[in-house]
């Protein structure tokens, strides 16, 4: 009996080549898939470890203008208090405009999978130089 399950001449060639070019794919999009994997989980951590440093530092900030307003009230002279809390208040608010233009900023250059894409474009450069 002929055994028909593997085809023979230049057929044979051909498919082996394509498993070969699907096995090298896959190897790849696997590699790939855990780079991006292992990325994401060392970005979630260091996330939650930055959001945890800055709660903390806002409720210890917090804490302290409360406390450096009670201080200030009661050193000054009743007759300048409302002048005083009025500067205060807006050297607080020139602060705060501040910080948040630095987070905006620093926000935009974030280098979310960072390593993904340079991987990603390295891989597309070649198949495209392959062509």
């Amino acid at each position: 009996m002929l055994d028909n399950s593997h085809p023979q001449g230049p057929a044979k060639g051909a498919l082996s080549t394509i498993q070969r070019i699907l096995a090298l794919l896959l190897g790849m999009v696997e590699t790939r898939i855990e780079l991006l994997c292992v990325e994401l989980e060392e970005q979630k951590a260091h996330l939650t470890q930055l959001l945890i440093v800055i709660g903390l530092t806002l409720l210890f900030a917090g804490f302290f203008l409360m406390g450096l307003f009670i201080l200030i009230c009661f050193a000054i002279d009743p007759a300048y208090r409302l002048m005083a809390l009025s500067i205060l208040t807006g050297i607080l608010f020139v602060l705060s405009l501040a910080s948040g233009l630095w987070a905006i900023s620093k926000a935009r250059q974030s280098t979310f999978l960072k390593e993904t894409r340079n991987q990603l474009k390295l891989d597309s450069s070649l198949l495209r130089n392959r062509k």
